[in-house]
């Protein structure tokens, strides 16, 4: 990125990403409507404290992308005050395209670390291949990140999770967990030194998608779990999917029941004292006494 590149994206008030974008009605109103639901996560969950360093995942896929599409704009126009500084994590897998990343981040003038250990080994070798890479292949790129998190000096690990994710996760959990739980869009790690963000937590994954497309994001698709049919996940896409067509605007009404949780109306007996419910038998005050006699 040049000066020239600056002064124009100064001039035109938006982030050097955003410079020959195909600008329109449709794509401005996308791209407001993730910016707000991005900023209502952040505010949510208290995500932002002024001066914080964040390590944004940045996996080559469409939400990775965009979200670091989104948060940059953002800092832009002055409304995150954090440092951002984005990681890719190469896992090692065959025919990774290796360029495709740091090329896109050096030409946008985006502070970045590329980092190669080969977990795809691993997961091949411990995994069965009729069984799911996801589950391993995920904590070992966890574990790696908020390794380099730390060495980057970062209070947050941030990632492009967004609202069918945490849909999926809820389902997942549900019908083969045993269990209500979601994906959280603030959670502190085991060791308790770093925060998992996702602020795309209200952002829908067809908008996702639209502005991926849009920005001409370079894509890198997954070769290890991309590569599995028959993926529970998948299955709960699926599900979800056909809900939404059947009944528009479910998943929207599906994200908010997970924000307005009754513990009193479920079965467990950890977040609520079902043992001490008692009935109201107090004695009547004098009051209510001298008005019942009164009424006679």
């Amino acid at each position: 990125m040049t000066i020239h590149d600056l002064e124009i994206a100064e001039a035109s008030g938006c982030h050097p990403m955003f410079l020959g974008v195909q600008s329109n009605v449709e794509f401005n109103k996308l791209r407001k409507r993730l910016l707000r639901n991005t900023r209502q996560a952040l505010e949510d969950f208290a995500m932002v404290k002024p001066g914080e360093r964040w390590l944004i995942g940045l996996s080559g896929g469409k939400d990775s992308y965009g979200l670091l599409a989104l948060l940059l704009d953002l800092k832009w126009r002055g409304l995150l005050p954090v440092e951002l500084i984005a990681c890719n994590l190469d896992q090692g897998q065959p025919n990774f395209p290796k360029h495709i990343l740091p090329d896109f981040l050096t030409r946008h003038g985006i502070q970045h670390r590329i980092e190669y250990k080969d977990t795809y080994s691993i997961v091949t070798d411990k995994v069965a291949e009729n069984q799911t890479y996801c589950s391993l292949c995920s904590r070992l790129r966890r574990g790696h990140l908020y390794r380099v998190a730390r060495e980057e000096g970062c209070s947050a690990l941030v990632l492009g999770h967004h609202r069918e994710d945490i849909l999926e996760t809820f389902l997942m959990n549900l019908f083969h967990g045993g269990r209500l739980a979601a994906m959280p869009p603030k959670l502190l790690n085991d060791d308790g030194d770093l925060m998992l963000l996702r602020p795309l937590s209200y952002c829908a994954e067809d908008d996702l998608e639209k502005f991926a497309q849009a920005m001409q994001f370079p894509i890198i698709p997954c070769d290890l779990c991309g590569s599995q049919d028959g993926l529970q996940r998948n299955m709960m896409k699926a599900m979800l999917s056909d809900i939404e067509k059947r009944m528009p605007g479910r998943k929207e009404i599906m994200i908010r029941a997970l924000a307005n949780t009754r513990p009193s109306h479920l079965l467990d007996r950890k977040i609520f004292d079902f043992a001490g419910l008692s009935l109201r038998l107090e004695e009547p005050s004098d009051s209510e006494i001298v008005l019942a006699d009164y009424r006679k």
